[in-house]
């Protein structure tokens, strides 16, 4: 479920854009009602057997104000989300930022977003967190989840650009990648050769 980047749940999850006085708005349980009430809705169709996961804005990149003293949705209400999530079916957070308004301001550099999936994976015990933003080479992504910072890594961008990257992240790390059928018999003679 898609709850980050300004679309509809973070409309309701951040104060930033839900300025409603109902009982979806105001107080932080109020602003995720929308997004559990999603979720519950959801995992009566979807099995359980196959995993639920929801995508946050872990921050909106807000500056305080007066007007909202928190600069809007914060790492703190992602990780007490994410523990409210697990209970109703979630398996993983995805933990991106921002989208929300344009007073943001992004420090933008490699894994600026993975001390969010961090928050979640020692703070929400027992829901899985996921990490994103400028995850671009396999020893950074291996890295990541071997510390133990994310317990996966989402890397949508780079795999566009570069459609053969987990077959050569595979040779780089020296790890098993399932070459696509009709492309195996071109794999490097490696100790993995026989799969």
């Amino acid at each position: 479920l898609h709850g980050a980047h300004g679309y509809l749940v973070q409309e309701f999850l951040s104060p930033i854009s839900n300025k409603r006085t109902d009982a979806y708005g105001g107080s932080f349980e109020n602003r995720i009602r929308f997004l559990v009430e999603t979720v519950r809705k959801v995992r009566k169709v979807w099995p359980e057997h196959k995993p639920l996961f929801v995508r946050v804005s872990s921050t909106d990149w807000v500056a305080p104000s007066t007007e909202i003293p928190t600069g809007g949705w914060t790492e703190e209400e992602t990780v007490e989300l994410a523990k409210i999530l697990k209970p109703e079916g979630v398996d993983l957070v995805d933990c991106s930022t921002a989208g929300n308004s344009p007073l943001q301001k992004i420090p933008l550099a490699p894994g600026y977003q993975v001390k969010f999936a961090t928050a979640v994976r020692e703070g929400a015990s027992g829901i899985l967190s996921g990490a994103v933003g400028i995850i671009t080479d396999a020893k950074q992504a291996n890295e990541i989840v071997a510390s133990g910072s994310a317990d996966l890594v989402f890397m949508g961008r780079q795999l566009l650009r570069d459609p053969s990257f987990v077959l050569n992240a595979a040779a780089e790390l020296n790890a098993f990648a399932q070459y696509p059928h009709q492309y195996e018999r071109g794999r490097p003679k490696t100790k993995y050769s026989f799969v």
